[in-house]
């Protein structure tokens, strides 16, 4: 376990925040970091994105001070962008590049020359930041509305290396990025020479940080090296405190032996010296002060035994709350079975609204399992829309045979201004409220969890309350389509997708970048989106 750098760059000090129905985020949080790259770790809804905004000054805390020697540029997990946006827009440019541009046309007033003041390669710069991000293709004068939710990701990002702040906050930024884009981002992590603090569950990112704070139960606790050595100290912490755990439960019942023994030999003492007053063997003035003292020295043993006991079950108590007991959710999918060779979903001559086109005939039947990948914009997100009917192809047909239900990637589904019992209750009119709950339960939000408004979930949280809302209406999916559904998820809800999805008896649509989920899940078919100009797409 590390310690905080001495001369921090970022800080913040007895910082709170809550929500404005007064649930309690962070409460008297301190933070020091300094150079170099930290990785921020914790479980889902732990308070890791809330931290990042208060730190970029995003929100205001409720006590608290935040400080940075810098400015603080900051890529939110949800890095949508507004599609009317031309890219150099979004790049943080367009006024620097439109002044530049009447200067080079013959306007020479004053105010164009402050516009652009010593930034001449602005255009450079810009298009040479986009192509080490791997977006060299997307032009300046373009709009956002034409690029996908990993090239958005990846856009936020250029802009933020464009403007070169201090410290730089990123938010699970690996969401939503192939794995193409995902080395460009990595090497540009690799290559930041300020201040930088990720929150992410990728492994390989973190495996390139400095050092690792764990946020858990509103404190932070700072671990030397990569994600690796976390793991490694974790492990050796959670054996340590089984062990005392152990000990502490063994000295409990030893303590409890003891104290019956203890008592065993007073009882018995008292039985004896009640026999020999009945025999008269002793006066009956001795014998009354023998029971006195018998008394005194029967409390005196029961009080000592009774401390050391209670002290032995308070030490019990100390180590049993040392050992982590992370809840992981417990997924479980309704019983939609697709016998074989039942038609699930055409898609016939199909051309999506940004170009991928599907020639010819492509049917899922029956519990087939397909898996869809490709490039960022490769049109995977497009095509998922486009069979839940919420976007119209340009040509073609798509057309499902039965219930499905798309979990989207921006979890969008939910109404921010309900509460989370509110909205899983809108997707299942007629279920009970206590079933409702019973439901929600297995997906973490438990009594007063349950209440909150979903504006104020985390990514993970979210994630969960749309997976609970789905999964709870009706009629139940015998087709399920998912966006990358481990963006915001920790390792242990990911497990628990894993095997719930093993035991789905529906026909599953998944879009991906991740490998090992894919394969965990049994993946039947891959339909490859950079090919999709003629059915050898398919495989």
């Amino acid at each position: 376990m590390s310690s905080p750098p001495a001369h921090p760059a970022l800080s913040c000090a007895g910082l709170a925040f809550a929500w404005p129905d007064g649930t309690p985020v962070l409460d008297g949080l301190n933070l020091a970091v300094g150079p170099g790259r930290t990785g921020l770790v914790g479980r889902n809804g732990s308070g890791k994105s809330t931290l990042l905004k208060l730190l970029a000054g995003e929100l205001a805390p409720t006590a608290g001070t935040v400080r940075a020697a810098g400015g603080v540029g900051h890529l939110p997990q949800d890095a949508a962008l507004d599609t009317r946006l031309r890219v150099d827009e979004a790049l943080g440019v367009a006024g620097t590049r439109a002044a530049l541009h009447a200067i080079e046309s013959g306007d020479v007033r004053e105010e164009h020359f402050a516009a652009v003041g010593d930034d001449w390669d602005v255009e450079e710069r810009a298009r040479a930041t986009l192509d080490r991000l791997g977006l060299d293709r997307i032009g300046l004068d373009r709009t956002t509305g034409e690029v996908s939710g990993g090239e958005c990701v990846l856009l936020r990002l250029a802009a933020l290396l464009l403007a070169r702040p201090a410290v730089l906050l990123l938010d699970e930024p690996t969401n939503n990025l192939d794995r193409h884009a995902r080395r460009r981002l990595y090497a540009a992590v690799d290559a930041w020479p300020g201040v930088l603090v990720v929150a992410s569950h990728d492994r390989e990112l973190l495996e390139r940080v400095d050092r690792v704070a764990e946020l858990r139960g509103g404190e932070l606790t700072w671990y030397g090296g990569p994600y690796s050595a976390y793991e490694e100290a974790v492990a050796a912490e959670q054996e340590a405190a089984e062990r005392t755990v152990r000990a502490a439960g063994s000295d409990v019942r030893r303590q409890r032996r003891e104290l019956a023994e203890a008592q065993a030999r007073l009882a018995k003492r008292r039985r004896y010296g009640e026999k020999q007053a009945a025999n008269k063997v002793v006066p009956p003035i001795v014998a009354g002060g023998l029971k006195r003292a018998a008394q005194v020295s029967a409390g005196r043993h029961r009080a000592v035994h009774a401390e050391r006991l209670d002290r032995a079950r308070e030490r019990l108590e100390e180590a049993v709350e040392a050992v982590r007991d992370d809840d992981a959710i417990r997924v479980e999918l309704p019983h939609t079975a697709v016998p074989p060779g039942r038609d699930v979903l055409l898609l016939r001559d199909l051309e999506l609204r940004h170009g991928a086109r599907i020639d010819g005939e492509f049917e899922v039947r029956g519990p087939e399992r397909i898996a869809l990948v490709g490039r960022n914009g490769s049109g995977k997100s497009t095509l998922l829309r486009t069979i839940a009917g919420e976007v119209e192809p340009r040509a073609g047909e798509a057309a499902a045979r039965v219930p499905l239900r798309f979990l989207p990637q921006r979890l969008d589904v939910l109404d921010d201004g309900l509460t989370v019992v509110e909205n899983v209750a809108r997707f299942a009119p007629g279920a009970t409220p206590n079933r409702v709950r019973a439901r929600l339960a297995r997906f973490l939000f438990r009594g007063a969890e349950a209440d909150r408004p979903a504006g104020t979930l985390s990514g993970g949280e979210r994630f969960r309350a749309t997976l609970a809302a789905l999964l709870l209406a009706e009629p139940a999916p015998q087709l399920l389509m998912l966006d990358e559904p481990t963006n915001n998820l920790d390792a242990a809800s990911v497990r628990s997708l894993v095997q719930a999805l093993e035991g789905y008896e529906g026909a599953l649509l998944v879009a991906g970048h991740d490998v090992p989920f894919l394969e965990a899940i049994g993946i039947t078919r891959t339909l490859d989106m950079d090919a999709l100009t003629s059915p050898r797409g398919a495989t």
